[in-house]
């Protein structure tokens, strides 16, 4: 499985809060939860991202509150992937459990920048940042994280297994 998209670059502990705003969470609709993406720290975020889009954010991205709101709408916005230093656990597991994928990779969060078109190949955890050139090595999915993934989720590797 590979992804390419253009970089959203963010920084330390972008939390759940920020990722989706705790005002909109009287919905549980995807697309709506979209619609407010990242706009307590990007405004523009929602305007500018197009499907296959890639976050990259350095420490402890996803903190704050458990719900599964944030990854949610991070994928119903059209994000392909977000690739950080380091995730909060609850974050991570909930994007695996809704088949957002996630790799953290410390090299490639500090090195590649926002508006960099990048690619990355989830079987072998290559980022390629295709604007400079550089290469980092992440963690590749387990191939049962990559069948939950494959399904859109959790739920629907359950149901079709």
């Amino acid at each position: 499985m590979k992804a390419t998209g253009h970089v959203f670059k963010y920084g330390d502990n972008v939390d759940t809060d920020v990722i989706i705003p705790a005002r909109y969470l009287n919905s549980s609709d995807p697309k709506e939860l979209a619609t407010h993406c990242m706009e307590d720290i990007d405004k523009d975020f929602v305007n500018k991202v197009k499907a296959g889009d890639i976050i990259v954010a350095t420490k402890n991205f996803g903190c704050g509150s458990s719900r599964e709101h944030a990854p949610i709408a991070i994928k119903a916005s059209g994000v392909s992937c977000v690739i950080a230093d380091t995730f909060a656990r609850i974050f991570y597991r909930n994007s695996i459990n809704i088949g957002l994928p996630i790799m953290e990779c410390a090299e490639a969060a500090n090195s590649i920048n926002a508006g960099d078109e990048v690619e990355i190949d989830f079987d072998s955890g290559i980022i390629t940042d295709k604007t400079t050139g550089q290469s980092f090595k992440g963690q590749p999915f387990p191939e049962f994280m990559q069948k939950i993934i494959n399904s859109e989720g959790l739920m629907n590797y359950i149901k079709n297994s």
